[in-house]
């Protein structure tokens, strides 16, 4: 392996880009029109556009990203998680056209992207699944029967997919058939296949995830837990290592079970198994087929460089023993999205006029953007990863909130004020969280003592043009540093 391709872009490109650069490796970036000057494409050894802004013509056309790979000399191609990272055709490209796929087999990733034969692997490898139906029939006399069967609230779930696109909980009889019309609709059109499978619905459970690696011959190891129930619509805002009130009786079971499953699907390279977490019980969710957006959780706790060992174990060096890896501390990861929580989390869209990210000890910082940037509207709108380490959870509350609270960034919405209330809030504090909880808290958030984004502009811009000093924002309290902003900084 001398020259990887990674066919993704922002923060994850570029932390690839720096690990093959620290192995020796040669890279090539791919950009789409809207991308041309981004930090991703500038770091990259060579970079080549792949067609315009709209993914569906850039980042997901396959035979354009392969036929770039050989114009670029490429040998290997890390896919990064998105856009083409879990899907086997791509992966079939890449054997077929010689080129290393720096993931798992292409069997793997069919066999455990689909809901109905992940779970049938599992249930063969003695991995606790929730109760419910393989997905064999799908007619409406015969899932209203399974229904009743499994018992109240149940889950609807599509087969071929996830994110929540697909899913209902139905808590009756009466509700079923339009429920069910609705999820298949939706499972249409979002995975090509209107195919569901019911489920048990378990309330407020836990949502713990398991990082895995394999070497595609039958051995396997794990990195420890993740705890991923701060979710939103189904998607995680925050996550952390190791976590808080499992016991090493439920932990040891799990671990085994996450290895059970990496075997049993005869898996190669980074993943992760995901479980609901119900008191000391636990269910088989899914399987995510690469590398996580959280993976850096996982590196701060154990030392490790995720995509190194993906790159290792592409090359076929053997896996470390499962005894080497002993985690130490605690790691924070809260994700920092474009958006605005006071309007129903919408997408913010401008240019980055200020962007000051924190530093020190225990903080890191991946993101693709950088001041003057404008958040495009075709992609995804988190703007930054903040991670943070120390010697334990209070320490790395403690850190989390310094840290939120020195990142400052101006010319879009941002979640940072959200993110400080729910890592304040007593029940997270404590522990105390379930994938509900975010939603049954947080369901109508203001932020509280706001300071209007114009002050904050016409500070930001008067301190760069040296006129601090002079200048005065009229506010109503007398005492407000906003009164007179002579010798006063917000830093």
């Amino acid at each position: 392996m001398r020259k990887v391709l990674i066919a993704n872009r922002g923060e994850i490109a570029l932390r690839i880009i720096r690990t093959c650069r620290e192995m020796g490796l040669a890279t090539v970036a791919v950009y789409s029109e809207a991308d041309r000057n981004a930090p991703h494409a500038v770091a990259a050894d060579q970079a080549f556009c792949i067609g315009p802004a709209a993914s569906a013509e850039s980042y997901l056309v396959i035979a354009r990203i392969l036929e770039t790979a050989r114009k670029a000399g490429a040998d290997a191609m890390h896919p990064g998680y998105g856009f083409l990272a879990e899907n086997g055709d791509f992966a079939q490209a890449c054997q077929d056209g010689g080129i290393t796929f720096i993931g798992p087999s292409v069997q793997a990733i069919r066999a455990l992207g689909n809901k109905i034969s992940a779970k049938e692997l599992m249930r063969s490898a003695g991995v606790p699944c929730v109760p419910g139906t393989d997905g064999e029939e799908q007619s409406l006399a015969i899932l209203q029967a399974e229904a009743e069967k499994i018992g109240y609230p149940i889950l609807i779930k599509s087969a071929a997919g996830g994110g929540g696109r697909g899913m209902r909980v139905v808590s009756c009889l009466p509700e079923f058939e339009g429920e069910l019309a609705e999820a298949k609709r939706e499972a249409l059109t979002s995975f090509g296949s209107d195919a569901v499978l019911l489920e048990k619905y378990i309330a407020n459970p836990k949502h713990i995830e398991f990082q895995i690696f394999g070497d595609g011959n039958g051995n396997a190891i794990h990195l420890y837990e993740r705890e991923c129930s701060i979710q939103r619509r189904y998607q995680k805002i925050i996550e952390e290592s190791p976590i808080p009130g499992l016991s090493d009786a439920l932990r040891q079971r799990m671990g085994e079970a996450a290895v059970a499953a990496a075997q049993a699907a005869g898996y190669a390279n980074a993943g992760t198994v995901e479980f609901l977490v119900h008191g000391e019980e636990f269910y088989f969710l899914e399987v995510n087929t690469r590398l996580q957006v959280e993976h850096p959780v996982t590196e701060e706790v154990t030392g490790l460089d995720l995509v190194r060992m993906q790159i290792e174990t592409a090359s076929g060096k053997p896996l470390p023993s499962q005894d080497s890896i002993q985690p130490r501390g605690h790691a924070i990861e809260a994700r920092i999205y474009a958006e605005d929580p006071e309007n129903g989390f919408a997408p913010s869209i401008g240019e980055l006029a200020c962007w000051q990210t924190p530093s020190g000890q225990g903080v890191r910082v991946d993101s693709g953007f950088r001041e003057g940037m404008r958040v495009p509207v075709y992609y995804d709108p988190m703007l930054a990863k903040l991670i943070v380490r120390a010697e334990d959870r209070p320490a790395a509350l403690a850190r989390m909130t310094r840290a939120l609270e020195e990142f400052h960034v101006l010319g879009v919405k941002t979640s940072i004020p959200f993110l400080l209330d729910v890592i304040r809030h007593p029940d997270f504090v404590a522990g105390n969280v379930h994938t509900h909880w975010l939603a049954e808290r947080f369901g109508a958030w203001r932020e509280c003592d706001a300071i209007p984004d114009e002050a904050l502009m016409a500070l930001a811009a008067a301190e760069r043009c040296g006129q601090a000093a002079s200048l005065s924002i009229t506010t109503g309290d007398e005492g407000s540093p906003w009164r007179s902003a002579a010798g006063w900084r917000n830093i």
